[in-house]
C-alpha cells in the first residue's frame, strides 16, 4: 500500500471511524486493479463521504459488488461523481450504488449506460426526481420491455417536467399503467394527464398517482378485456338457474397493479371485478365460485371440522363474525403459500367434479379455456399444468386413488385438506409467491381463502340462509357507493435506505463525529403536503422555541408481509383470547344509532324516502340510506405511536430475538384487542432524518378499518433512520384533537432516547424538546404514556414523561402481552 493511499485512509479515519473502517474493508476489491485505481477510488469515496456520509458509506459498501459486475471502476466511479454537482442528491446516489451492479448484470453495458443517463438528466432538473428514479427497483422500472420500454416510459416525463411534475409523482403511476395497458396506454394516459394538470395541480397530481375517479375511469376505458358492468345481472341469473343461489353482487377489488382479476365470495355476496379476460372465463368464474358455495366449501359444520384437524375447537372470527383462515396455514410458516395452493388444487378438483355431475360438459369447457389460455410463465406454470392434469385424468378415469376419492359425491372440504397434507409431504412443486400464485389458477378459478367468509348452513337445512333477501338479490341489489379517494400522498423517501450499524442501547444514530445542529438553510427532506406540517421545537440551550423548525411528512409504508402477520396471529392466539376476555369487561353495551350512513346494519327509512324523492326530482342525491348502531359510550380514543428507528432491527442481548419481531406482535395484538372493546384507535409509526424530514407512517387512521392491509403492514415493519420524538408527538396531538372522545390517550412505544442526525451530539437537546411536547399535549387534554424497551430508560423517562407515566419493560418477550394490558389499565383508571 502506497504512502498516498495510506494518507487518504488515515484522513478518513480521523474524520469518522465508520468512514475509515468501511474504506479499508472495500479496498481489497480494488487493489488488484493497481495503485492508480486505488487512489482514484479512495479520492472519489472520500469526496462522496464529505458530501454526505450516507453517500460515502453506500460507495464503500457496494465496491466489491460493483467491481465484480463492471470488471473494474469504469464507468461507475465517474458516474458516481456526477451526483456531486448538486446539493441534496444523497438519496439518489444511495439508490445508484444499491442497483447499478444489478442493472449491469441483467441489461449489460448499454442498458446500464441508458439507465444512468436517463436518471442523471434529472439531477440538475429536480434532485427529488433523481432520487425517485434511482431508488425505484430496477426489475420494476425496466419491466418486461427492457431498455426500449424504459426509454419509452420516461419520455412523457420530459414534457411533464415543464409543468413542474416530478418523477416521484409520475413514475409509480406510469409503471402501473404500463402493466395494465402497455406502453401505448402510458403515452395516452400522460397526454390526458397533462391537460388535467393544467386545469389544477391537486387534481393533476391525483391523476398521476391514480388516486382520482377520473384516472380510474380512464383505465377502465382503455383496459382490454370483457367489461362486467352491464352483464353482472345476467350472469347472476345464470348462476341462480344452475345452482339455486340468489346472491348479491358487489363491486370487487380492482387492482391498479394489473394482473389477474378474480371473482370472489365472502359466503354471502359475490365480488365481481370490473373487467375479466373474456366472456367465457367470466361465465366459468360465476359457475366455479357458485359451486364452492353450493357444494359446502364454506359450510359451517365442515369448516369447524376443518379447524378441528389442526386442533382448534372453533375457527377464529373477525369483528364481522366472518371466519378467518390464518391459523389454517400458519403452521407452514414461509411455505404457507405452497400448501395453500395445493389445498386449492384438491378443493377445486372436488368442487369441479361435483359441478360437472350437475352441469354436464362443464369440465370440458374449463379444459378448452385453459388450453386456449396457455401455460403462464415461471413457477406458476407447474401448478397450472398440475390442475390441468387433474381434470384430464378425471375425464379419462385415471386419477390416483387419493385424488379419485375427492370426486365421490360424499367428499367434503376436510377430505381435500387431508389429501393436500399428503401431497405436501411428497410434492416436488416449487415454492411460489403471492404474485406467482395469482397466475397459477385455471380460467375461472381463484384463491378459495382470499377473503374471510360468513359460515353457511348445510344444503337442505331448514335454518335460514344468510344470503340477503330477494329485494337485494342478483337482479336488484343496490351496490355500495364508491368511497372517495384519499388525499394524495408522496413516495416513502427512505424505503431503500439500509439499516445503520448501531452501538449500545437506545435510538442513537450511527457513530463518528456528530453533525452540528442546523439553524438555517433549505431542508434536505422529501417534502410532504406543501413542504410538510411545520412544528416548533424547544431549544433548552437558548430557552426558546425555534418556530416552524421541524417538518412532518406522512408517508405510506409499502412493505407488507401477510404471511408474517398470519404466523404472529397463530403464535399468540392464546394470549389474544385472554386479552379479549379482559377487554370484554370494559366493552360498551349501550348502542346508539348513526343515521344517513353509506353502509349499515339496517335501512334508514327516513333517509331512503328522501333519497327516492330527490332521485325522481332529477337530482343526484348521495346514497346515505343506512342506519349504523355503535356503542354510545366511546369515551376513550387512543393513538399508538411506535418508534421505527434503525435500532429496532437489533437483537435484544444474546437472545437471538430482534426487537422488531416483538414490536410487530405487540402492535398486531393491540389492534386485535382494541377491535374487541370498540374504542376508536389509530396506529402510526415514526422515524426521522434531520429536523425537516420527520416521517409519520399511518398504519391505521382513526377512520380506517383494522383490516388485512393494516395487518400485513404490521407484519412487514422494519427499522429506518432516527428518532425525533417531539415532532412526532406534536403531529399525533394534532391528529387526536379531531377525535370527539372525552379522554384521549397517546401511547408511545420506544426503544431508546430521542435522537437525530442533526442533534449536535447533545443527548439532552431532543430529550428536552420531547418533554415540552408531552407538556403541550397535556395542556390540550391528551395524556401521553411511554412504554420503553431501553434498559437505561429509568435515567431520562421520569424527566420527559413524569413519574407514573412510563413503563420500562425488563424483558422484551413480555411486550406483546403487556402493550394491550397497559392500555386496559390506563383506560380503566383514566390514564
Amino acid at each position: 500500500m502506497s504512502e498516498a493511499t495510506e494518507e487518504i485512509l488515515e484522513h478518513l479515519a480521523a474524520i469518522s471511524f465508520v468512514a475509515g473502517r468501511d474504506a479499508r474493508d472495500a479496498l481489497p476489491a480494488v487493489t488488484p486493479l493497481g495503485e492508480s485505481a486505488c487512489l482514484q477510488f479512495l479520492e472519489t469515496g472520500r469526496d462522496l463521504f464529505f458530501y454526505d456520509r450516507e453517500a460515502g458509506k453506500a460507495c464503500f459498501h457496494a465496491t466489491a459488488t460493483m467491481v465484480a459486475a463492471f470488471g473494474g471502476l469504469d464507468p461507475w466511479l465517474e458516474q458516481a461523481r456526477q451526483f456531486l454537482t448538486q446539493r441534496g442528491t444523497f438519496r439518489a446516489v444511495v439508490g445508484f450504488f444499491q442497483q447499478a451492479a444489478t442493472v449491469r448484470s441483467n441489461w449489460g453495458a448499454e442498458g446500464e449506460a441508458l439507465w444512468f443517463r436517463l436518471g442523471a438528466a434529472w439531477i440538475d432538473r429536480h434532485v427529488d426526481s433523481a432520487a425517485a428514479y434511482f431508488r425505484m427497483p430496477v426489475q420494476i422500472l425496466f419491466g418486461e420491455q427492457g431498455t426500449a420500454g424504459l426509454e419509452a416510459l420516461l419520455q412523457p416525463a420530459e414534457s411533464l417536467a415543464k409543468g413542474r411534475l416530478g418523477l416521484g409523482t409520475y413514475l409509480d403511476g406510469a409503471i402501473k399503467v404500463r402493466g395494465i395497458c402497455g406502453l401505448d396506454g402510458v403515452e395516452e394516459w400522460a397526454r390526458r394527464g397533462a391537460d388535467v394538470l393544467a386545469a389544477g395541480r391537486i387534481r393533476g397530481e391525483a391523476w398521476f398517482r391514480l388516486e382520482s375517479d377520473e384516472a380510474r375511469g380512464f383505465l377502465l376505458e382503455v383496459l382490454p378485456g370483457f367489461r362486467m358492468g352491464t352483464h353482472k345481472r345476467l350472469f347472476g341469473l345464470l348462476l341462480q338457474a344452475w345452482t339455486g343461489l340468489h346472491l348479491p353482487l358487489e363491486e370487487g377489488d380492482w387492482s391498479l397493479e394489473g394482473g389477474r382479476s378474480f371473482l370472489e365470495t365472502d359466503g354471502r355476496s359475490l365480488f365481481v371485478p370490473a373487467v375479466m379476460p373474456d366472456r367465457e372465463e367470466a361465465l366459468l368464474a360465476f359457475y366455479h365460485t357458485g359451486a364452492h358455495l353450493a357444494f359446502d366449501s364454506y359450510e359451517q359444520d365442515a369448516i369447524h371440522a376443518l379447524f378441528a384437524e389442526i386442533g382448534m375447537e372453533h375457527p377464529p372470527l373477525d369483528p364481522d363474525q366472518r371466519i378467518t383462515w390464518r391459523p389454517l396455514f400458519a403452521q407452514f410458516g414461509e411455505d404457507l403459500i405452497r400448501f395453500q395452493m395445493l389445498f386449492d388444487l384438491c378443493e377445486d378438483l372436488r368442487v369441479d367434479t361435483a359441478l360437472d355431475r350437475e352441469m354436464p360438459g362443464y369440465i370440458s369447457r374449463v379444459l378448452q379455456a385453459a388450453r386456449k389460455h396457455g401455460l403462464p410463465e415461471g413457477v406458476a406454470a407447474a401448478y397450472y399444468e398440475q390442475a390441468l392434469q387433474h381434470l384430464e385424468d378425471y375425464q379419462q378415469s385415471r386419477l390416483a386413488p387419493e385424488l379419485a376419492a375427492l370426486t365421490h359425491p360424499e367428499a367434503g372440504i376436510v377430505d381435500a385438506f387431508r389429501v393436500a397434507l399428503g401431497l405436501y409431504a411428497t410434492t416436488t412443486l416449487p415454492p411460489l409467491t403471492l404474485v406467482e400464485r395469482a397466475r397459477a389458477y385455471l380460467p375461472g378459478h381463484s384463491p378459495n381463502a382470499a377473503r374471510p367468509v360468513y359460515p353457511r348452513q348445510k344444503r337442505g337445512s331448514e335454518a335460514p340462509e344468510m344470503d340477503g333477501d330477494s329485494a337485494l338479490g342478483a337482479a336488484g341489489h343496490q351496490e355500495k357507493p364508491k368511497e372517495a379517494p384519499q388525499s394524495a400522498e408522496g413516495n416513502d423517501p427512505d424505503m431503500e435506505i439500509p439499516p445503520e450499524d448501531i452501538q449500545g442501547t437506545g435510538g442513537r444514530v450511527g457513530v463518528g463525529i456528530p453533525l452540528p445542529a442546523k439553524v438555517a438553510g433549505s431542508g434536505r427532506g422529501v417534502k410532504g403536503p406543501k413542504g410538510g406540517w411545520p412544528y416548533r421545537e424547544w431549544d433548552y440551550r437558548h430557552q426558546q422555541y425555534k418556530m416552524d423548525w421541524a417538518r412532518v411528512h406522512e408517508r405510506k409504508l409499502r412493505e407488507q408481509d401477510e404471511a408474517k402477520a398470519i404466523e404472529i396471529a397463530a403464535e399468540y392466539d392464546g394470549t389474544l383470547r385472554r386479552l379479549k376476555r379482559a377487554l370484554q369487561a370494559q366493552k360498551p353495551t349501550r348502542m346508539a344509532p348513526r343515521r344517513r350512513q353509506y353502509e349499515g346494519e339496517e335501512p334508514d327509512l327516513e333517509a331512503a324516502v328522501q333519497f327516492l324523492i330527490e332521485k325522481r326530482a332529477g337530482r343526484s342525491p348521495k346514497a346515505s340510506v343506512y342506519l349504523q348502531r355503535r356503542p354510545q359510550q366511546r369515551d376513550t380514543a387512543v393513538l399508538l405511536l411506535a418508534d421505527l428507528s434503525t435500532s429496532i432491527m437489533a437483537e435484544a442481548g444474546d437472545s437471538g430475538v430482534r426487537v422488531v419481531d416483538r414490536l410487530r406482535a405487540a402492535m398486531l395484538l393491540f389492534g386485535e384487542a382494541l377491535l374487541e372493546v370498540g374504542d376508536p384507535f389509530a396506529v402510526y409509526g415514526f422515524a426521522s432524518k434531520y429536523h425537516d424530514e420527520v416521517l409519520m407512517y399511518p398504519i391505521k387512521r382513526f377512520a380506517d378499518k383494522f383490516d388485512a392491509r393494516a395487518r400485513a403492514i404490521l407484519g412487514g415493519l422494519s427499522g429506518r433512520l432516527a428518532t425525533r420524538m417531539g415532532a412526532a408527538i406534536r403531529h399525533s396531538t394534532r391528529l387526536m384533537l379531531r377525535s370527539p372522545a372525552q379522554r384521549r390517550l397517546l401511547l408511545i412505544l420506544s426503544d431508546g432516547r430521542p435522537a437525530d442526525y442533526d442533534d449536535g451530539g447533545d443527548p439532552r437537546y431532543l430529550q428536552e424538546d420531547t418533554r415540552m411536547a408531552v407538556r403541550e399535549a397535556l395542556e390540550l387534554g391528551i395524556h401521553a404514556f411511554c412504554i420503553s424497551l431501553d434498559p437505561q430508560g429509568g435515567e431520562y423517562l421520569p424527566q420527559v414523561f413524569g413519574q407514573g407515566h412510563f413503563l420500562v419493560l425488563p424483558h422484551l418477550d413480555s411486550l406483546p402481552a403487556r402493550l394491550p394490558e397497559v392500555y386496559l389499565r390506563l383506560r380503566g383508571h383514566g390514564g
